[in-house]
């Protein structure tokens, strides 16, 4: 049996392919072995940077509870007034009027003639007539009272809230009441009132009736 024997001492005399490879296989192992050394270096240095750094808590805001307080405007609506109820007269105490002056006065024939044919004297003693009748009528049927009891041409003065259906203002007026002036017409009231009873079925609009002499 041969027996090989190796002496690791001896030096290659010649450089053939076999070297070429080995010495190539050997390079290459080499590189690899770096490579892989380079990227585990890489790879723990990675993971200390990767490791997370508590950083320090913040303090935490306070909270402070602030009452804001709301001003509320309420609007209360003007009470709206009343409206002005318009009272309608009826017209058979007027036409009863008309005809109680024609009837004592013969108020309607007086204004209804035509007194330019007249003289001032006739129709004086015509206006005479119709004054007696018309005061008769007024005084049989009304009670009259001034409104104001101040002689006129006084001064007066009207304070605030004064009735203005009882005085009338007339001239410049400024301002508000009071009021001073000249009491220039005391005025009228009636204080009773007594108009006859129409009977039924009366015609008030027949103020006159026509007269016939048989």
């Amino acid at each position: 049996m041969n027996t090989y024997t190796i002496d690791l001492s001896l030096r290659p005399t010649t450089f053939d392919l076999w070297h070429v490879c080995l010495a190539g296989t050997a390079a290459l192992l080499a590189l690899i072995l770096i490579v892989v050394l380079v990227s585990v270096l890489l790879g723990m240095r990675r993971c200390k940077s990767a490791v997370p750094t508590v950083a320090p808590m913040a303090p935490q805001p306070e909270v402070k509870i602030v009452e804001k307080i709301v001003e509320v405007e309420k609007i209360v609506q003007a009470p709206v007034p009343e409206p002005v109820v318009l009272k309608e007269a009826t017209p058979d105490a007027a036409l009863q009027l008309l005809s109680l002056l024609q009837k004592e006065a013969r108020f309607i024939d007086f204004i209804k003639e035509d007194v330019s044919a007249f003289s001032d004297a006739e129709i004086g003693a015509a206006a005479r007539v119709v004054h007696q009748g018309c005061s008769k009528a007024v005084s049989e049927h009304f009670t009259l009272a001034p409104v104001s009891n101040d002689p006129e041409g006084n001064r007066v003065t009207l304070n605030k809230g004064f009735d203005a259906a009882s005085f009338r203002l007339t001239g410049n007026i400024v301002g508000e009441a009071p009021f001073t002036g000249t009491l220039v017409h005391k005025g009228w009231q009636i204080t009773d009132l007594r108009l006859p009873k129409l009977t039924e079925g009366h015609n008030a609009k027949i103020v006159a009736p026509a007269e016939v002499e048989l």
